[in-house]
């Protein structure tokens, strides 16, 4: 019975892990629908609109990145990224409500058809004695819209999980690609290059696997399978980043008074202002999400709990308690010194129960001292005494742990540290020729405060609206 319990829990399980992909499975044809929108196609539409539409050109937005889709087996002919971004660059520049979009990728077309149009009235005005009607002339563009997709990156972080168990398993693998877009506005008056923006989107793929195979008596076999996979459309992504690229043009334009726009000064400045943020904390972030900025202060406060385990001369010896306050300065982003005090027990079953306390000075550097997730290390010297102020010996220590910043100033870490004495007399027996040693593990908690250094937390840049006028005035 409880083999039939363990069976139908591990099953459970695996249907509980896909039940998405069950409870969304195209069991049927679907009718054709409007195209999807993204997050930037909403933030577009809701810009402050322009005192005056903008007449713009786009003749080519091309695919740069030469590049095929990737197979397993064999080769294959189809593009990596859509060959259709013109298209979707005009869209976009048409719901920004920023700019009147004229033809210019089939120009050849337009023209040959108005010379249709043209040759036919002159043809009927010739049978039909009318006055011929001239053709409405074509609209100029002001500025025109280059650029194209010039990069598209497979496979830039894959990972995965996975564990089985008396044959139930279950696993997960995801990979990102990442896509780049450059676009640059051209003044058709002199050629002048006014704003070149670059925007970055990555591609999230999916996929969720569990299976169950187990004998459950003499010839009977059970087998379970589920499974499913969830691709981000490229064609969404490629939107995006022209979208966002669009929406950076029209702001940098406002900034820097290629163009006005109808809206009050306070709501021009907020929006600049937020852009301002948005680009300053870019140009700090690295690949793969990495924020990178000093998140510490000068100076730490840390208090942390753990245990401590003695190598003494007795058989048996059992984890104890252990907490420690410390105090940190630091000298460079990486690199500082910790003073740290340190109450802790050694125990030994039925032979041994002691306390000491400790004042340690510790050298530490953080070695990657921007990130969330930072791994360190330490060592120095220690000064320890018993309870009673008797057992006095020096030691030196060493050790690492990793600290992960949950918010700006705070952290959480956990570490392991080996401590070395030159005294034997720990447990307060001296036997053989070895000293005395013990480990420290624990967790903390990290404070950190005082005036940050360089690569500090990129905050709001107050702009005024009209001293910008003023100035490219």
């Amino acid at each position: 019975m409880k083999k039939y319990t363990i069976l139908l829990c591990l099953a459970s399980s695996a249907m509980i892990v896909s039940c998405g992909s069950y409870f969304n499975q195209p069991l049927g044809i679907q009718k054709a629908t409007l195209g999807e929108s993204t997050v930037s196609t909403i933030t577009l539409k809701n810009l402050p609109k322009p005192l005056e539409p903008i007449v713009v050109g786009v003749y080519k937005f091309r695919d740069q990145t030469g590049q095929y889709k990737a197979a397993d087996n064999g080769s294959t002919f189809s593009t990596a990224v859509t060959q259709g971004a013109t298209t979707i660059l005009i869209k976009a520049l048409e719901d920004s409500k920023w700019f009147t979009p004229i033809e210019r990728e089939n120009l050849g077309n337009l023209l040959n058809e108005r010379n249709i149009i043209r040759s036919t009235r002159q043809e009927y005005s010739k049978n039909t004695e009318a006055t011929e009607t001239q053709l409405t002339p074509l609209l100029f563009a002001g500025v025109l819209v280059e650029g194209g997709i010039i990069s598209y990156d497979s496979n830039i972080l894959t990972g995965g999980f996975g564990a089985r168990y008396f044959g139930a398993g279950i696993s997960t693998r995801y990979r990102q690609d990442r896509i780049s877009v450059y676009l640059r506005l051209v003044s058709t008056s002199n050629g002048k290059i006014l704003k070149t923006v670059y925007v970055s989107k990555t591609i999230l793929s999916q996929a969720i696997d569990a299976s169950l195979f187990r004998y459950v008596k003499f010839k009977r076999l059970l087998e379970v399978e589920t499974g499913y996979t969830k691709n981000e459309p490229i064609h969404l992504a490629v939107t995006e980043a022209i979208e966002k690229g669009v929406e950076s043009l029209i702001i940098e334009g406002i900034r820097d008074n290629i163009w006005q726009v109808n809206a009050p000064i306070l709501k021009i400045t907020e929006l600049i202002n937020q852009y301002d943020k948005e680009k300053a904390i870019a140009d700090e972030t690295q690949l793969y999400g990495r924020h990178l900025y000093q998140k510490r202060g000068k100076f730490g406060l840390e208090l942390s709990g753990g245990g401590s385990l003695i190598n003494d001369d007795y058989a048996n010896p059992s984890m104890r308690p252990m907490i420690r306050g410390a105090i940190k300065y630091f000298i460079s982003p990486t690199f500082n010194l910790s003073a740290s005090t340190n109450a802790f027990w050694f125990g030994n079953t039925n032979k041994l129960e002691v306390g000491y306390a400790s004042w340690d000075l510790n050298v530490e550097a953080l070695l990657l001292p921007f990130d969330k997730y930072s791994p360190y290390v330490f060592a120095g010297l220690g000064y320890n005494s018993n309870s009673a102020f008797e057992n006095k010996f020096m030691k030196a220590q060493f050790g690492a742990g990793i600290e992960y910043m949950i918010a700006d100033n705070i952290g959480i870490k956990a570490f392991g540290e080996s401590n070395i004495t030159n005294n034997d007399n720990l447990d307060y027996l001296i036997k053989g020729a070895k000293k005395d040693s013990f480990l420290r593990f624990g967790l903390g908690l990290s404070y950190y405060f005082g005036k940050r250094k360089p690569k500090q937390k990129i905050e709001a840049i107050e702009t005024n609206y009209q001293e910008l006028i003023n100035t490219n005035k």
